[in-house]
């Protein structure tokens, strides 16, 4: 698997792209910086997608910087023996609390998530779901951004379907399972198509909704 984790290998990625379906360059022009978004694989990094589950991405910027501060280090033992009223504090929900216990419970029962890093998509995908709270979206967003997989697109993101669909003219936006057939033609770079149409809803909105990749951004 070749990993995307440079800004040189987004620009080449995006290059193909618009060779395998050149809608893609009007889109590349219009979506100014695609940026790379990479973060160190691990527990830190898996707490900040799910804790942007369902929520904006400023709500989830300020949730999960509560938390940092209220759980220091964010590791998974410090969950584990944080109490409730932590979770209260950092503003977290019921259902990412418990997302957030199950992930910290099966981390120090032995789930790698480094190790994840280096599986096939299907396969490490399959195995963070078997976890509760960890849902497709999510094992999908810890694979593009800590894993750098080049070739995953998080098909359920209201973003990335709003963004499809204005800068495709579909109309209403596409719905998952359309969206995943219409990326099938972008592989072995949908994880570039991702970063590609996130970047484009930026500046369609005036707002990023991309998942934060919040350790490590490299150039």
């Amino acid at each position: 698997m070749q990993r995307i984790a440079s800004l040189e290998d987004i620009a080449a990625g995006l290059d193909a792209l618009c060779l395998i379906d050149p809608r893609l360059q009007k889109v590349r022009g219009m979506a100014g910086e695609v940026p790379l978004r990479l973060s160190e694989p691990g527990f830190r990094s898996l707490a900040s997608i799910i804790v942007s589950q369902q929520v904006s991405r400023a709500s989830a910027d300020a949730i999960f910087g509560r938390l940092t501060k209220l759980v220091d280090p964010l590791t998974p033992e410090g969950i584990l023996s944080a109490g409730d009223y932590m979770f209260r504090e950092a503003g977290l929900s019921r259902p990412k609390q418990r997302g957030l216990i199950a992930v910290a419970e099966a981390v120090a029962s032995g789930l790698d998530l480094d190790h994840l890093c280096s599986l096939d998509a299907g396969e490490a995908i399959a195995a963070m779901t078997a976890v509760p709270g960890i849902g497709p979206w999510t094992a999908e967003c810890y694979l593009l951004f800590a894993a750098g997989h080049p070739d995953v697109f998080p098909a359920r993101d209201v973003a990335l379907q709003s963004a499809v669909g204005h800068a495709l003219g579909i109309d209403p936006r596409p719905p998952e399972k359309m969206l995943i057939r219409l990326a099938e033609s972008w592989s072995p770079w949908r994880g570039i198509a991702s970063r590609l149409f996130w970047a484009y809803y930026r500046e369609l909105k005036g707002r990023d909704a991309a998942p934060p990749a919040e350790l490590v951004e490299k150039a």
